[in-house]
């Protein structure tokens, strides 16, 4: 079985066919899907995607990206978030999706830098690791996981150097890798997935954005992770079975809860009044 450690189900782009995107990921193979917040306005939905459906784990954080609209009761909201729904039947396994984005024209650093850092605060008081979006930012992203030490985590979509990729190992970290892979001309990143520590790497396909080259320009979604994984099998002379069953432990290593939602088989509602997406 496979785990796409990053996916965002909860999307609108999802809307029209949640149901059928998350019943075929379950039957190509997708035995968990980790389903990361972007702001507290996506709070909600994540958690009724994966109160609805099999193996669908929740991260609750507010992206860089989105810093702009966000603010300090944000922040306060978060911080009481977690412990209520970790009360709950979901759980949530990280907090996330946080981090930094310099790719963007106009980042305001500044902002994201301290968002960043707050929330770093917030999974450190709560004990969870956090999902990480390091887009052209490793070296500002290490520092700031130097300086507020967290339970490790996993720096989704990594595109960093060898160096860069050790030093988020030593931290506790693991390194997400998905569709841009898939790419023949991403050689820094194929290289990377070749040769890091089978021990360092889980699977993702950050549906419905990073279409892996077969689907270049369309929706991504998590169906295709068993078709990443046997590129990556190939990229690392192994067979898929043993890709799936060591990149499957990462995942549970670097994220404890998300083991106990495998092995249960599915997250019931839990009775905390939240909105359940309603069937078709």
């Amino acid at each position: 079985m496979l785990v796409d450690t990053h996916c965002h189900l909860a999307a609108a782009e999802f809307a029209d066919d949640r149901d059928d995107v998350a019943a075929a990921a379950r039957a190509a193979g997708v035995s968990a899907i980790v389903v990361p917040a972007v702001d507290v306005a996506s709070f909600s939905a994540v958690h009724a995607c994966c109160a609805r459906y099999p193996g669908c784990v929740a991260a609750y954080g507010i992206h860089p990206l989105y810093v702009q609209q966000a603010s300090a009761t944000d922040l306060l909201r978060l911080k009481e978030w977690l412990p209520r729904v970790a009360a709950g039947a979901a759980p949530p396994v990280a907090v996330g999706e946080i981090g930094l984005d310099l790719f963007v024209a106009d980042p305001a650093i500044d902002r994201q830098e301290y968002f960043f850092a707050e929330q770093l605060k917030i999974a450190r008081e709560s004990d969870l690791p956090v999902l990480l979006h390091v887009r052209r930012s490793v070296d500002r992203v290490l520092r700031q996981l130097r300086r507020i030490r967290v339970r490790g985590g996993i720096a989704h979509a990594f595109n960093g150097s060898r160096q860069q990729a050790d030093e988020f190992i030593k931290l506790g970290f693991k390194l997400g890798f998905g569709g841009a892979m898939t790419y023949p001309g991403s050689t820094r990143i194929r290289g990377l997935a070749a040769s890091l520590p089978l021990a360092a790497i889980v699977l993702e396909t950050d549906a419905p954005d990073m279409p892996p080259q077969w689907l270049a320009g369309a929706r991504n979604t998590p169906v295709e992770l068993p078709r990443i994984a046997d590129l990556l099998a190939a990229l690392r002379g192994i067979d898929r079975d043993q890709l799936a069953a060591a990149t499957s432990a990462n995942a549970g290593a670097v994220l404890p809860r998300l083991r106990l939602a495998e092995r249960s088989g599915t997250l019931p509602p839990d009775g905390l009044g939240l909105p359940i997406f309603p069937k078709e």
